[in-house]
This record gives C-alpha cells, sequence and structure tokens, in this order.
C-alpha cells in the first residue's frame, strides 16, 4: 500500500500518470474493509484449544488497529471492520472441533465457541473505540455481522431458509452433511471406496454453502446489513454515500 500510493504520487508529479492511474486524493475519498482474524481463530482450536487461542487474539486486535493508523496516515480516512461471525454454528466446526453434547445449544450450535467469538469481537470494539480517540477525524466502523450471521443460524425460516447449520454442499448428510475426508465438490478414495461431496438443488434454503462459507443466499442478506447500515457502531448508511 505504501509503495503504491508512492508511485502514484511519483507518477502525478512527474506527469507520467496515464488514465488508470488514481488521483492522489484516492486515498482520502476510498473505503478500507478489514475482513481478517478468522483464520486466526479456528487455524489451531482444534491443538490449542480455545484458551490457547484466546492467548494471541490480542495481537491481532491490535495488528488491525495498527494497520488503520498507518493508512491513516497515508491518507485514509473510512474504515470499516467487519467482526467474526459465530464459527460455533459452522457445519465444519461441528463436525471437525471437539465437544460435549452440553455444550451444543437449543439452535444447534456450540456455545463455548460461539462464546469465545464474542469475547473477541468485544475486545476488537473496545480496541477500535480506542483507536477512534487516537485519530478523531477518521470513520472507524465496526460492522457487526456476527449479530447477523447468528440469527440466520438460529432462525433460518425467518429468512426464508431451511437449514441453518446443515451444508449445501457436502457429503454424509445428516444434521450437518459434512465429512473432513472429502470436501465440496471434490472426489476422494475413502476405504476403497469414492465419494463425492455434491451440491444441493436447493442453495437458496440454505445458510452454510460447503460447511464453512455461506451461500448466496445468506450472504445477500449479510450485504444488505452492511449496505442499509444496519449493523455498523458508529451508524454510517452506505447508500447515503453513492455518488459522492
Amino acid at each position: 500500500m505504501k509503495q503504491f500510493k508512492s508511485k502514484v504520487d511519483e507518477l502525478h508529479s512527474l506527469g507520467k500518470a496515464e488514465k488508470n492511474i488514481p488521483r492522489p486524493d484516492i486515498f482520502g475519498k476510498s473505503l478500507y474493509t478489514f475482513y481478517i482474524g478468522q483464520n486466526d481463530f479456528t487455524g489451531n482450536l482444534a491443538s490449542l484449544g480455545i484458551s490457547g487461542v484466546k492467548q494471541y487474539l490480542p495481537q491481532v486486535v491490535s495488528q488491525i488497529a495498527t494497520t488503520i493508523k498507518e493508512i491513516y496516515e497515508l491518507g485514509g480516512r473510512t474504515f470499516f471492520v467487519l467482526n467474526l461471525a459465530p464459527i460455533g454454528c459452522y457445519p465444519a466446526f461441528l463436525v471437525e472441533l471437539p465437544h460435549d453434547t452440553s455444550d451444543i445449544d437449543s439452535f444447534g450450535c456450540m456455545v463455548s465457541y460461539n462464546n469465545a467469538v464474542a469475547d473477541y469481537n468485544s475486545m476488537l470494539d473496545e480496541e477500535l473505540t480506542k483507536t477512534r480517540k487516537d485519530i478523531i477525524d477518521a470513520n472507524i466502523i465496526y460492522a457487526d455481522i456476527h449479530s447477523v450471521m447468528l440469527d440466520l443460524f438460529r432462525h433460518p425460516s425467518s429468512y426464508g431458509m431451511k437449514y441453518g447449520t446443515k451444508a449445501c454442499c457436502g457429503y454424509g448428510g445428516g444434521p450437518h452433511n459434512f465429512d473432513q475426508k472429502v470436501y465440496c465438490g471434490n472426489t476422494k478414495l475413502v476405504n476403497g471406496q469414492n465419494l463425492t461431496a455434491t451440491a444441493c438443488n436447493d442453495p437458496y434454503n440454505y445458510v452454510s454453502w460447503d460447511g464453512i462459507h455461506a451461500t448466496e443466499a445468506a450472504n445477500e442478506i449479510v450485504a444488505n446489513a452492511i449496505i442499509n447500515g444496519s449493523c455498523f457502531d458508529p451508524p454510517l448508511p452506505l447508500l447515503k454515500c453513492r455518488g459522492k
């Protein structure tokens, strides 16, 4: 990013900027989006457990804040940071991560993992609040997609869907239709038998596409919440920003 801005400034100062090179003021007019942290959270959950992973999450949050400040120094003024979705409801993690039946709530999600995500999101929100005080003329928006996704997983029928914690594309059927031995779209020889993870015929009825990623239908609902600003803190309705 620093090299890109430096090059843009250089080309314009030398009068060598072609039509596909943005104007130098683009850096102050852009919307910088951060959607990061899920892999840091989930990558070592199986081996380290929740307590082990939570030890280095403050570093993730701190790095996000530091990066915002660095982009601010380059001219950036509007940032929005998406929090983490409720991984305790993901079909893949419901199959892969260790848990007891007592850890499953009435919606079929893992309580302990969702609580850990909620702790991380609170940590992120607090860090962004501090960062706003450090760069008071910047817009730093906390995008709570967690609440949107959690409601989708818990109440899919409220959105015209049927399945919250069951993957559309997978293998094995059952409550989650996910098997870590064969991922969506793949065929694999398992115990002398070819297994293929295929897609359902009605993905619009599912929140989860492949056990990890959301379906287009679910993403549309999240996108609408972002566009109308209903999940933002502080509020920033993007629809009002069009054409500016």
